[in-house]
């Protein structure tokens, strides 16, 4: 760890800094400059191709080559360029236009046309494309391959597991049971669903003037399709046009995304606990790191760790997430700066999402099922099998099937051989009779198993 990060006031940018590299190339300062710079140069380069306006000419290929090289070869020392004609700006994005007419004015064919980058523009123009293209970038590189392994990891424990039979726990206490893969079927499949609707958000921007409507646009030029300039330029950043908004783009998709994002973390809260407990049962152990030290005064401890750090980080995810959500979409009459200080937190939010989902990965790596710990809880807990004898009872119209169970059962365990001399004693048929006699809590799973394996079809 270099000294930077020892010194770094939070731990995304300082102990877990090499965990999160690849995010904040994407969403950090730098990573915001870029892309403005990026959609400065796709107006100015728009604004060149289109035949009606006839104040910028086509550009050569050579500047097409120069422009689009700006963009793709932008350095973390061009941004810091950028932030030290900050200093004297006290603007961002005005900076970000002064370094690109310095730039673009070492090369005669451009230097006599700055004054078209930033064009009838406004800050948020630039601003809600640089963050949608960033929140566009996190899902599809960092984010999306994260809750790609992880359903990798989850579905292969559950197909490996699927006829694992276990005990189910319903209010903390013995219930009918299930198989530890089904467990993991229902964990692998909330998350598909989430994934899906995640991948699903339209990733929306504008790109339309001070207030959304074209003042300055059409007062240069009323003879231009505005809208349809903008929708081109927005829709090729691979982006969704919205056509009606203030200054700002309304973040209602930023929000969607936060939405989203909170409802992956809080399936995965729920499994990290779980696993967690399930490790306290000991129906999981954990796999022994050399050197690895779990207490520094109790010797034996293997802690659970990586779930516990995921279900922390999860935690300070959705905190900012949930203000995000809340508090974006709300602005005084057509802008106000409180969304500027609050969409800087974004890669944040991004980073606990992330470093959670690592921890949870490397949790999942870390563990394998104890067959025997798990049979164990499962022979001993063989009042679970109240329910499907007083569900045959019922069948044959036995009195009191429920009750007469209730009686046998509640409040204290029976053994084998005390459920088999009450099962004998009832007048059933043959047929069925030998079929309960013949159960154990080990087979008593229904379905799971199937389930369990036929979660490969719900992709």
């Amino acid at each position: 760890m270099n000294s930077q990060a020892l010194t770094a006031l939070s731990p995304l940018d300082g102990r877990y800094a090499d965990r999160l590299r690849d995010l904040a190339a994407l969403s950090s300062e730098a990573g915001l400059i870029r892309h403005r710079i990026r959609v400065e140069v796709a107006w100015f380069k728009a604004l060149a191709a289109l035949p009606e306006f006839t104040a910028l000419p086509a550009l050569d290929p050579d500047d097409q080559r120069f422009l689009d090289q700006l963009v793709e070869e932008f350095s973390n020392e061009d941004a810091a360029a950028v932030k030290a004609i900050e200093k004297q700006t006290n603007h961002d994005v005005k900076a970000v236009e002064y370094w690109l007419k310095t730039a673009m004015g070492k090369r005669p064919t451009l230097a006599a046309h700055l004054e078209f980058v930033h064009f009838a523009l406004t800050s948020e123009d630039i601003n809600n494309l640089s963050w949608a293209l960033i929140i566009q970038a996190v899902i599809r590189d960092v984010l999306d391959p994260l809750l790609s392994r992880l359903d990798h990891h989850l579905q292969t424990l559950a197909l490996e597991t699927a006829d694992l039979p276990m005990l189910s726990r319903t209010h903390g206490q013995t219930a009918s049971p299930t198989t530890l893969g089904k467990e993991m079927a229902n964990v692998v499949f909330r998350l598909r669903r989430q994934r899906r609707a995640l991948n699903q958000i339209e990733l929306t921007g504008k790109i339309n003037g001070a207030v959304g409507n074209f003042n300055a646009h059409l007062a240069a030029c009323p003879g231009i399709d505005w809208p349809e300039l903008s929708r081109q330029v927005v829709e090729d950043l691979g982006l969704v046009y919205n056509p009606y908004t203030t200054q700002i783009e309304p973040h209602d998709m930023i929000a969607e995304v936060s939405h989203a994002l909170i409802r992956i973390n809080t399936i995965l809260v729920d499994f990290a606990r779980d696993s967690w407990s399930y490790i306290s049962l000991g129906y999981f152990r954990q796999k022994l790191v050399d050197g690895e030290i779990g207490s520094s005064t109790m010797p034996h401890k293997v802690n659970p760790i990586d779930f516990e750090n995921g279900e922390g980080n999860l935690g300070l995810a959705n905190s900012l997430l949930e203000h995000m959500a809340a508090k974006l979409p709300i602005s005084r009459w057509q802008r106000d700066l409180t969304d500027s200080t609050v969409q800087r937190s974004l890669g944040s939010a991004f980073g606990y999402c992330a470093l959670a989902w690592q921890s949870i990965l490397r949790g999942l790596g870390r563990i394998a099922p104890d067959p025997d710990r798990i049979a164990a809880d499962l022979d001993q807990a063989w009042e679970v099998l109240a329910e499907p004898v007083q569900t045959v009872m019922r069948l044959h119209d036995v009195p009191e099937p429920y009750e007469k169970l209730k009686a046998l059962t509640r409040g204290h365990g029976i053994d084998r051989d005390r459920l088999h001399d009450f099962i004998r004693s009832l007048d059933i048929p043959a047929e069925d009779r030998d079929r309960l006699l013949a159960m154990t809590p080990a087979s008593y799973v229904g379905l799971a198993g199937a389930l369990a394996r036929d979660i490969k079809r719900y992709v």
